[in-house]
């Protein structure tokens, strides 16, 4: 079970709403989402948890790059919400780096054609380089609610009640309750 919403920080405190991530392809995306439900360049924070396994925290402001925290990165990564999260650059990978040379077939044998022993070992190491490129446990700015009144080591401690604990920390949980 997901949940996500949206924070906008206005001149008369917190204001929420619901948000649907279905259109949501890219965090480019997200951050549009974002920026459109605050017209004023306010700061705007993006919550979203699934129940029992990671939150996230994607805060904009104004037109400054999104940034980004995500309490477990390989939970996330098995999620297509999560999956918007994890950039590159959050996890530390070059985008030009992947698996476009993995995916060809380079051992001169036709399509059709396979050496077993091969194949197998071939997929072992694809399999542990993949689970080797999505952390367990957090990415991302452990900081990103300092000046908003939640500490780092606050934020790490969360439970994956997050979304809740965040919102009470920034006086909010009433304004997000509407909309959960």
């Amino acid at each position: 079970m997901y949940f996500a919403a949206l924070l906008a920080r206005t001149e008369d405190g917190w204001k929420a709403s619901d948000t649907e991530l279905d259109d949501v392809e890219t965090l480019s995306d997200l951050a549009d989402l974002a920026r459109e439900s605050s017209p004023d360049e306010d700061t705007v924070l993006v919550l979203i948890e699934q129940e029992d396994a990671w939150f996230g925290v994607v805060r904009v402001d104004g037109e400054d790059d999104p940034r980004i925290y995500v309490s477990d990165a390989a939970a996330a990564a098995r999620s297509s919400y999560g999956e918007i999260l994890l950039t590159d650059e959050l996890l530390g990978r070059d985008p030009d780096d992947g698996d476009d040379l993995d995916a060809l077939d380079l051992d001169g044998t036709e399509d059709g054609e396979s050496d077993e022993d091969e194949d197998e070992d071939d997929d072992g190491a694809r399999a542990t380089g993949s689970a080797d490129a999505v952390p367990h446990g957090p990415v991302g700015d452990p900081q990103i609610l300092d000046d908003l009144g939640v500490s780092e080591k606050e934020l790490r401690l969360m439970s994956t009640e997050a979304v809740t604990e965040i919102a009470e920390s920034l006086g909010a949980s009433e304004t997000l309750e509407t909309v959960r």
